[in-house]
């Protein structure tokens, strides 16, 4: 605030009027670049000039501010002896946060800062909005008023949310969408088809129809917009709630309703499954998931960070559950580990639980094709790799238990550069072993799934670049007796990667999700990582 006082000459501070007086008097003085006194209430974090509800913006172009012009041959000395049209210039490359404490330098700051052109390129630079915003003249809403009533407003809400819907989650992704703010609720494609692409449908809308407030519409159901309610509930957390809920029945009662979820959600009807047990979880999520009607409270997610020395670039993926169907799971790198957590899941494995850990620092070597096939061969190899694992553990707590030990009794510090020497080494063995496998995976060999092991989709690539020992998560109905059981991770190319999880005998395929989400990227790696240990113990 000092610094834009004297840039405008009136002072070092918000209302020195005897340094900013003397100044006028040598200029001949000008009221009007005096310092405004009253303080203006702030409105959504000191956006209040974008909220104001005065009278309409001042064309002020090829107007001169009220301090005068320079003298011929003097540099200015003060941005008020600037023309307007370079101060509109100036002041549309500032944050608009910024804007607000401008403003209340001095009224000719005020008066520039009405200017609708100043707004449309904060909307433009800080939002995106390409639309072609002179159409707001029509409804009386200026550009000024769809950033602080819209844009700034609703900005805690953009990005990728996981909604609270008790074991099954979902995607949701808030955009900024034309002149409208909407959240689209992304669903995987219909089962098996894990390449398909994404589906998508709403779920609410926002926007500015007139320049009161914002209005907010609950898109759920089959009778078009109606009257929703958004509430921020605190950080990285919302809630929408429905005020028309009747909107979301259908004349034909609950059957119809189900017949209609049944043909959006898996793409056909109850009597085209013939799977007894799955007819039964699809009947029991429709059950679950129409309770809520469209009031649910969603929780931020990130997408996971990466680095150059990842297997591949992490991200969203689609994934085959068996009788579950195609569920969302996030890949994420942590130094020797990758994780598959689940964005979206099921009443045995919940939305937010690990679904898969890979272990990169014991890459598995399959035998030849012929002897793939056989079952028993390809336990015997990832069996043994868990015993060498599960021994290396106990080796590193004996380890770890004699290291604190001697810390505890010796009094020198001596004994400190041999245990570091030796985690050194271990890192060292566990880099060379990721190394090992970085190079593998540039080549590529031939792969079938062994005799007895289901798929769902049998349409999976038939070579793969290297292979991990990994754990998959099982558990009950209920998310009863969850146990980590073995299995390989077989990765295929960059977009594609399978897990066989050696105690169902099953096969998982999972195929990248292909969407650039906005305004999803993790602040820091921390964050990241506090994300999923939230997510999970909700979950749990």
């Amino acid at each position: 605030m000092a610094v834009c006082a004297r840039l405008c000459g009136v002072g070092p501070a918000r209302g020195c009027r005897r340094r900013g007086a003397a100044r006028e008097q040598r200029r001949g003085g000008d009221g009007d670049s005096e310092p405004d006194t009253d303080t203006e209430p702030e409105v959504d974090s000191g956006v209040a000039v974008a909220a104001e509800d005065d009278e309409e913006t001042e064309r002020i172009e090829g107007s001169r501010p009220s301090a005068g012009p320079a003298e011929a041959g003097r540099a200015p000395l003060s941005l008020l002896e600037l023309p307007p049209e370079l101060l509109v210039q100036i002041f549309g490359s500032l944050p608009g946060t910024d804007l607000p404490s401008l403003a209340r330098v001095c009224t000719t700051f005020r008066r520039i800062l009405r200017t609708d052109t100043i707004w449309r390129r904060r909307c433009r630079e800080e939002y995106g909005v390409c639309e072609n915003l002179r159409k707001l003249e029509i409804t009386g809403v200026s550009c000024r008023d769809v950033y602080a009533k819209l844009l700034h407003r609703y900005r805690h809400i953009l990005g990728l949310w996981q909604p609270d819907i008790g074991p099954y989650g979902g995607l949701l992704n808030v955009v900024v969408d034309g002149l409208f703010i909407i959240g689209w609720m992304y669903l995987p494609p219909h089962d098996p088809h894990v390449d398909d692409p994404m589906r998508f449908k709403p779920l609410f809308r926002i926007h500015l129809m007139e320049r009161k407030c914002a209005t907010v519409e609950c898109m759920y159901g089959h009778k078009g917009p109606h009257n929703g309610h958004i509430q921020i509930v605190k950080k990285d957390e919302f809630s929408t709630k429905c005020n028309q809920t009747d909107h979301h029945r259908m004349s034909g009662g609950r059957q119809e309703e189900f017949r209609t979820w049944l043909r959006e959600e898996w793409g056909r009807t109850l009597e085209d499954i013939f799977h007894e047990h799955m007819q039964e979880l699809i009947l029991m999520k429709f059950i679950y998931t129409s309770q809520y009607d469209n009031c649910l409270t969603y929780r931020r997610i990130y997408l996971p960070p990466s680095s150059p020395d990842d297997l591949i670039k992490p991200g969203l993926f689609k994934g085959t559950y068996g009788s579950h169907g195609l569920e969302i799971v996030m890949l994420s790198f942590h130094g020797r580990k990758a994780k598959g957590t689940k964005i979206t899941g099921d009443p045995n494995i919940p939305a937010g639980q690990q679904t898969v850990e890979i272990d990169l620092a014991h890459p598995l070597r399959l035998p030849d094709i012929e002897n793939l096939r056989d079952f028993s061969e390809l336990s015997r190899i990832v069996l043994e790799v868990q015993e060498q694992v599960r021994r290396e553990e106990q080796e590193e707590e004996q380890r770890q238990e004699g290291e604190d030990r001697s810390q505890q009794a010796a009094s020198q510090p001596a004994a400190q550069p041999q245990g570091g020497g030796e985690g050194a080494e271990g890192e060292e063995t566990a880099a060379g072993a990721e190394g090992a496998a970085q190079d593998k995976a540039s080549a590529s060999q031939p792969f079938v799934l062994p005799m007895g092991v289901i798929s769902r989709n049998e349409d999976y690539p038939r070579t793969c670049r290297v292979c991990f020992y990994g754990t998959g998560l099982i558990a009950g109905h209920g998310f009863t007796s969850p146990e980590r059981t073995p299995g390989v991770f077989v990765l295929f190319d960059d977009d594609r990667f399978g897990f066989i999880w050696l105690e169902l005998k099953s096969f998982s395929l999972y195929s990248r999700i292909k969407v650039s989400f906005q305004n999803a990227e993790a602040p820091s790696r921390e964050a990241f990582d506090e994300m999923l240990r939230n997510i999970q113990s909700l979950a749990t």
